[in-house]
């Protein structure tokens, strides 16, 4: 550990899991940053905004949740306390463009090698949470940690601690290329016989529950799953007792659908007299996350033309949004308002697709009926930038 001591009596490799006492001087700043008057008016006129033949239906639960307040909140807070030292962060604090240019204007830089921080630096872990390995190398640096990791993940991690501990497989319904799900998994593994497998869908999910009720080929699973395993995975050994777990972000429907799909297949298994013994699951759906998906299924039974879903192309919670939309009505997930090119053009990510696309005349003439929501990590003026941007074209 090097020899240098903190002036203001920070402790080396402290992990900062609250803010300074700066939001006073932090407010106008983040006023600049996020604020929209036209959402605020929306709100305060029933969710509801008429203009220039557009009516505009906003979903009663939409943006910012409290965990990515809470995120950044304390990035902002960091800067203030800290105006002359190096900050870093380990990834997007939370999953949307916006947000990472304001934090960059501020200087605020991206943390791609682990040998230039200092002692003196200070390093912001993302709401998604930090690996294991990540927090023990910073640490070992002596740097200030300030973590701001959302409460649903930590109680993500609570679960997922308590299966390896009790030798139980942690099956993550998630992708495995998600800061959050290798934040997640990266707990199991501190447990000596800590196991995990992460599943993307009902398909995977199947698949798996097929192996449960008869066993089948070891390789051929490993090499399904070879990104989504702990090392060492062994199907027949490891499928014998799991407990369900998500990432917060993911579908609702969905993750308490591939529960009660495993819970039947241990059932088939084992018979209903031993499954608990076989099966674990705790509700560790984001509430946020459900918040928002209910109210766009509420917003789904209005008749709309066209449904406006906007945050970051690589949010989870966004594109879950997108998918429930687009089984409703014509359907664009865009990220800022620059994706909306002009009145006949949008660059959007469509349902399920990974890549963005530019679609021609999407826009009709004549009375609309626009619903309209954003994801938990997307400020509000992004999406009053794009209700207003949309009018700009009438």
């Amino acid at each position: 550990m090097p020899s240098y001591i903190d002036p203001e009596g920070f402790e080396p490799g402290q992990l900062q899991r609250k803010g300074f006492g700066l939001k006073d001087q932090i407010r106008d700043d983040l006023t600049r940053d996020y604020y929209s008057k036209i959402v605020e008016q929306i709100i305060a006129s029933d969710y509801e905004h008429h203009d220039k033949g557009i009516s505009f239906h906003l979903a009663k639960s939409f943006g910012f949740c409290y965990g990515v307040d809470r995120a950044v909140d304390m990035a902002y807070e960091t800067h203030k306390r800290f105006p002359d030292r190096k900050i870093y962060l380990t990834a997007e604090i939370i999953h949307n463009p916006r947000v990472s240019e304001n934090l960059e204007k501020m200087g605020v830089e991206f943390l791609t090698d682990y040998q230039k921080v200092q002692r003196e630096d200070v390093v912001l872990l993302p709401a998604f949470g930090a690996t294991m390995g990540q927090i023990e190398r910073l640490r070992e640096k002596g740097c200030l940690l300030v973590d701001t990791t959302c409460g649903s993940v930590l109680s993500v991690w609570k679960r997922v601690e308590g299966y390896a501990e009790d030798g139980f497989t942690s099956v993550i319904h998630g992708k495995y290329y998600h800061e959050e799900t290798q934040a997640t998994s990266s707990r199991v593994l501190g447990y000596p016989k800590g196991t995990y497998l992460v599943v993307l869908n009902m398909d995977e999910t199947r698949y798996v529950c097929d192996y449960i009720r008869h066993g089948g080929d070891r390789e051929a699973f490993l090499k399904k799953f070879s990104k989504g395993v702990s090392a060492g995975f062994n199907p027949d050994e490891d499928l014998k007792k799991v407990g369900v777990a998500n990432q917060t972000t993911m579908l609702m429907s969905e993750s308490l659908a591939i529960a009660a799909e495993i819970k039947k297949a241990m059932i088939d298994r084992y018979g209903q007299p031993h499954v608990d013994a076989h099966f674990r699951n705790f509700d560790t759906i984001c509430s946020a996350t459900e918040d928002r998906q209910v109210a766009m299924l509420e917003l789904t039974k209005k008749p709309l033309d066209i449904m406006m879903v906007v945050g970051g192309f690589n949010s989870s919670n966004t594109a879950n949004l997108s998918a429930i939309a687009s089984k409703a009505a014509t359907a664009y997930h865009i990220s800022d308002v620059s994706d909306l090119i002009s009145n006949s053009q949008i660059r959007h990510k469509p349902a399920g697709k990974f890549d963005p696309i530019v679609t021609d005349n999407w826009l009709p003439a004549g009375p609309l009926q626009i619903g309209i929501t954003s994801g938990a990590s997307t400020p509000n003026q992004v999406l009053g930038g794009v209700i207003e941007r949309i009018l700009s074209f009438r």
